[in-house]
């Protein structure tokens, strides 16, 4: 009976599952990548993460507890070497299920499960992703506000003209005021230069007399 078994047996007995997660575990170290079942895949990944975050920390203990699960060494000497390298910073969440689809046969939902730091197509897609600016409404908002400003600023020289127009009346008045003191200047003229001559005629005829007189 399975009374409080919550994990996926994957229909075996359970030397024969801890022998099929062990061969996969070692598989997917060595190579990075394997092709499975979506059932065996999430099975692996709470089997092999543990392991790899005990490789973080290369011990005599350590290498005795993974090697006592996998059973290979060459894995063990390749997860304490690379791998252990590799995900040094990350905290957690070491591998990625794919899905792939159906498998013809059976119809299995079938997937790949890989390392996620040993997948360099998408450590550089998430790379180029990350250097791209964001946009977010705060950024809107401010480009409506400089938007809304020039509109803002052309409203206001209504205001500037409503102040000029008795700039403009000043000038005119200046203008009248210096067009007619001229007129003024030119009626006076005339007057000084009637009197300056109008002396000259009698003087002429007074020396005529004189002339006469004296004749």
């Amino acid at each position: 009976m399975r009374h409080g078994k919550k994990f996926n047996h994957l229909g075996r007995t359970a030397s024969h599952r801890a022998a099929l997660l062990s061969n996969m575990a070692s598989s997917l170290i060595l190579h990075k990548r394997i092709q499975t079942t979506v059932a065996k895949a999430k099975e692996l990944r709470k089997y092999v993460e543990p392991m790899i975050t005990k490789s973080k920390t290369d011990s005599t203990n350590n290498r005795r507890v993974v090697f006592s699960y996998l059973q290979n060494k060459d894995a063990i000497k390749e997860l304490f070497s690379i791998v252990s390298e590799k995900v040094a910073n990350r905290p957690g969440g070491y591998t990625r299920i794919i899905k792939l689809g159906n498998r013809l046969g059976d119809n299995a939902e079938m997937c790949f499960i890989e390392l996620v730091d040993f997948n360099e197509t998408m450590l550089a897609a998430s790379a180029e992703k990350a250097g791209k600016t964001r946009r977010s409404r705060r950024g809107g908002a401010a480009k409506a506000t400089e938007a809304a400003a020039p509109v803002a600023a052309a409203e206001q020289p209504s205001a500037e003209v409503i102040e000029e127009a008795p700039v403009a009346e000043v000038v005119a008045e200046e203008v009248a005021e210096v067009e007619a003191p001229a007129e003024v200047v030119v009626e006076e003229t005339a007057p000084e230069v009637a009197e300056e001559e109008a002396p000259e005629a009698p003087a002429t005829e007074e020396s005529t007399e004189e002339k006469g007189e004296d004749a």
